[in-house]
């Protein structure tokens, strides 16, 4: 059993990386095992508390690294797809949520103080830190009349009264309560969630629908006539509200529709991916491609639950089966499930979710990704697992530009 004068001195030592290579190789194999982990978490609350080498890790600065998830994967490992065995992080599971804290906001603050160094940033770490925070609740809600109400700071009640339905907001989630009058003619509203937000909605009819960052919805404000049709753009997931004589369309743009009767399924249709993915998790949908924007001749699909159907610009409605669910669904569950990704795919969500633009300075490298993170980390915690995997990039404002 380590003691309280050796763990100290390896941390600190972890932090200010002047612990030797058989030092780290103690710090990792020993300090950081189950057997230390209460040593290890007082030890480490009392350097943040009383050392003054620690003061990056201010009461502001140091919560924002505690959440790194590791769910059933032993580490974020990043590797190369010609040479998978190339570029794995090292595995923090064993070591418990505390020692991530140490580790994860020692490297950002690395890698922050390079940043307030480097000619094209002149800001503190906190101020860096603070530009990119991670993303949260929040949409902008558009009445029929045209007027926009945000709601993101809103306190629970009465938002607006629309044709056949009255708005309200309740914990973070907006819901349309029918009135007793039915309108002749139903007034239409739209959702949307800029970068950086992502919200939850109730449906006149029951239905609910979470609405991913960049996304918007379009929907009347009562369901009238003999289906019930919404438009969207970006990524959505439905849990629709069973009604037989009433089925349930989602059009997106003049690409596609999705008909059901009463089911749970998701839709990532973001104009800036090549292929649109309809997938299932409880019922059965229809998914029809419009070539040419045109409904004639439209290719389609009927999915199963733990299908999907993928519908390529050119290609049509390819169905899959073996969908990766808690892949898709990630995103509602607050994860960032890079399993399998590429690069470019990373950045596009990173895009979306941290409100920033990401630039190839010569191309895109040849990149895999393979592991699961909470998305209520900051943008630097992810970047330290770019800086560690030797993924070169530097801060330009909101610009991250990826260097070969």
């Amino acid at each position: 059993m380590m003691n309280k004068e050796d763990m100290a001195y390896l941390i600190q030592g972890y932090m200010q990386n002047t612990l030797s290579d058989a030092e780290r190789q103690t710090f990792i194999n020993e300090a950081l095992t189950e057997e230390n982990r209460e040593l290890y978490q007082e030890v480490a609350a009392s350097l943040l508390e009383d050392s003054p080498d620690l003061a990056p890790f201010d009461e502001k600065l140091w919560p924002l690294f505690h959440q790194v998830l590791i769910a059933d994967k032993p580490s974020l490992q990043i590797a190369s797809k010609t040479n998978p065995a190339a570029r794995r992080l090292p595995s923090i599971r064993k070591w418990g949520w505390a020692a991530a804290v140490v580790l994860l906001a020692a490297s950002s603050f690395l890698l922050l103080k390079r940043f307030a160094n480097d000619g094209t940033q002149n800001r503190s770490p906190s101020a860096i830190a603070q530009d990119f925070p991670p993303g949260r609740n929040g949409a902008v809600l558009t009445l029929a009349n045209g007027r926009n109400i945000v709601l993101d700071s809103l306190e629970n009640g009465m938002v607006a009264h629309q044709s056949g339905a009255d708005v309200v907001l309740k914990n973070g989630e907006l819901a349309y309560d029918k009135t007793a009058a039915t309108p002749d003619e139903p007034e239409f509203n739209t959702m949307t969630t800029p970068k950086g937000r992502q919200y939850q909605l109730t449906l006149p009819d029951g239905t609910k629908v979470w609405l991913n960052s960049a996304s918007s919805i379009r929907f009347p404000t009562a369901f009238i006539g003999k289906e019930r049709r919404v438009d969207i753009h970006g990524e959505a997931y439905f849990e629709v509200a069973k009604n037989a004589g009433m089925p349930f369309r989602v059009r997106v743009g003049d690409d596609m529709e999705i008909e059901v009767l009463g089911t749970h399924f998701n839709v990532n249709a973001y104009e800036n991916e090549n292929t649109y993915r309809t997938t299932l998790l409880e019922g059965r949908v229809k998914v029809t491609a419009f070539p040419d924007n045109s409904y004639r001749g439209a290719a389609s699909g009927v999915i199963a639950p733990g299908q999907q159907a993928a519908m390529s610009r050119n290609a049509g409605i390819t169905v899959l089966n073996n969908a990766d669910i808690n892949k898709t669904m990630a995103w509602k569950n607050g994860l960032f499930n890079f399993e399998g990704a590429t690069l470019e795919e990373v950045m596009k969500q990173l895009e979306r979710w941290y409100d920033i633009e990401v630039i190839y300075e010569n191309g895109i490298p040849d990149i895999a990704f393979d592991g699961k993170m909470t998305k209520d980390i900051p943008l630097a915690g992810l970047l330290v697992m770019l800086e560690k995997s030797k993924v070169h990039f530097r801060l330009e404002g909101r610009k991250l530009v990826v260097l070969p």
